[in-house]
């Protein structure tokens, strides 16, 4: 990789075009003039000439300029997009933003607004970084959605164009018949799933390898909060809560297809693109992995780490007030006491749900039935019994007071320092609990907790000599933007300590 990548970027992405490279895939697309259609750079079809084909950052900027989306390969089947990957941070921000739904009312003065900048100077940006502009990203997200829900369910045509984010019917079948060429009908019936079922969705997410799953996995295990979250031998599963609907999710790897399959049980149509990519950042599914590499690689401490844990994803949160309660729980007790703790808090205060219909039978159905207290509920919430201290207690109330009434948010608009810096003025709150939750909640690459235990201690064995919170600091400068993975990395080398 560093050799491809040391040459100019065309020149590599026409040897990985050639090659059909896995590490290049969704990394750039490949318009090809003589048909007007674009694909991965890892389509099987018979690779046409260099003259004819032109090079794209992503599949919005082909679809800008005119190219259709390749039936073969299925540009909509790509891992995400490397939303951190050589973009400003307002852009990375924009692309997670876009990724929710911000712009489904098309509205892009108002996300402008969300991340501080003008609406001119969004679509420049835009422009500069990923070749498409925030309408154009939105649209073609809107239309991939819609053909994997064509390709891989047997979902109503009508529910297909609202959990795509489309206003009307009319308005996704001229959307789909100019981009595809074919009305939405003709696909399915030319692409009908073998096996689908409209009680339980299947989506299958790519990812970029190496993945450490089984790693991944491990570090949920330890931290679940019993009732809402349980993990079996290769699948994560929990229960969500969607527009007032509740469901269940279940997440396994499909090491042979490099896919992440995510079952959804009961959760509301309308709600299925949230869901995927809350399940993408949940699972780090679009992590450059690697440019990561080659950045902690060139640091000596790192360097064996990351050849013998290769594919480290920074694990991250479904909703971004339970990982703060959790983290506090954390604190200063170790993961098995935290998570016996947040079991009592789920079943003194989380709400009770009923299992949808396709998942009772599941052997897994007796591990769930809870969802995760709301910041209401906790912020009135009788918490002293429950074995842990006063001020502990205190410090819970006081995050769900905070966020009940606006003063904390989870936004991943929001610029991280500031909110970090909101974040610690609640009592018993301080940099370790602010580095984490930017870290898992916010997706802050850049996080990192200088001062805890499992992090110092996994440098003192790298190192031969136990740093201080501020040797740490001086000797991570060199694995910016991507500090957040060298933490996982030092907290994996210990076999289980950190976080």
């Amino acid at each position: 990789m560093d050799a491809v990548e040391s040459i100019r970027p065309d020149a590599a992405f026409e040897r990985a075009r050639l090659a059909r490279d896995r590490r290049f895939d969704g990394r750039f697309f490949v318009g090809v003039r003589t048909t007007g259609i674009y694909c991965r750079p890892i389509c099987p079809a018979v690779a046409p000439k260099r003259e004819n084909v032109r090079f794209f950052p992503s599949a919005a900027a082909a679809s800008e300029a005119g190219f259709r989306p390749c039936l073969r390969c299925r540009p909509e089947c790509a891992p995400g997009t490397p939303a951190w990957n050589g973009t400003s941070t307002t852009v990375r921000r924009g692309l997670r933003l876009i990724a929710d739904g911000a712009l489904d009312d098309g509205n892009v003065a108002q996300l402008a607004v969300r991340l501080g900048v003008t609406s001119r100077h969004l679509r420049r940006l835009f422009t500069q970084h990923i070749g498409a502009s925030p309408l154009a990203v939105a649209h073609t997200q809107r239309l991939h959605f819609a053909k994997r829900l064509i390709s891989d369910t047997n979902l109503p045509m009508a529910q297909v164009a609202g959990a795509a984010g489309f206003g009307s019917s009319r308005r996704f079948n001229d959307a789909f018949r100019k981009t595809y060429g074919r009305a939405p009908r003709d696909l399915r019936r030319d692409n009908a799933p073998a096996e689908a079922s409209e009680d339980v969705l299947k989506v299958s997410l790519a990812y970029r390898t190496p993945f450490d799953w089984q790693r991944l996995l491990g570090f949920f295990a330890g931290r679940t909060s019993p009732g809402v979250e349980h993990v079996a031998a290769n699948t994560y599963l929990r229960t969500v809560d969607m527009d007032g609907s509740a469901g269940v999710i279940e997440c396994t790897h499909d090491k042979r297809n490099v896919t992440v399959v995510v079952n959804v049980h009961g959760a509301p149509t309308g709600a299925l693109l949230r869901l995927v990519q809350r399940a993408r950042d949940l699972l780090d599914l679009d992590a450059p992995v690697d440019e990561i590499g080659a950045t902690l690689r060139s640091d000596a401490t790192l360097a064996p780490l990351v050849r013998s844990l290769p594919g480290i994803r920074v694990p991250g949160a479904w909703d971004g007030f339970e990982l703060a309660i959790r983290a506090v729980l954390g604190q200063q007790v170790s993961v098995k006491a935290a998570r016996t703790i947040a079991g009592r808090i789920v079943d003194r205060c989380g709400d009770r749900v009923e299992l949808p219909d396709s998942f009772r039978d599941s052997p897994h159905a007796g591990s769930l039935g809870r969802l995760f207290p709301t910041p209401e509920r906790l912020a009135r919430a009788r918490l002293n019994d429950i074995g842990i201290p006063g001020a502990r207690a205190e410090t819970i109330r006081g995050i769900a007071a905070a966020v009940a009434q606006g003063d904390i948010c989870f936004d991943p608009a929001q610029d991280i320092d500031a909110f970090r810096q909101r974040l610690v003025r609640i009592r018993g709150i301080g940099d370790w609990t602010a580095q984490y939750v930017a870290m898992r909640a916010l997706k802050d690459p850049d996080a990192f907790p200088a001062a805890d235990l499992g992090v110092l201690r996994a440098l003192e064995s790298q190192t031969g000599s136990r740093p201080g919170p501020r040797d740490a600091l001086a000797l991570a400068e060199a694995w910016r933007p991507w500090r957040a993975y060298a933490t996982l990395l030092l907290w994996s080398s210990l076999a289980g300590s950190g976080g």
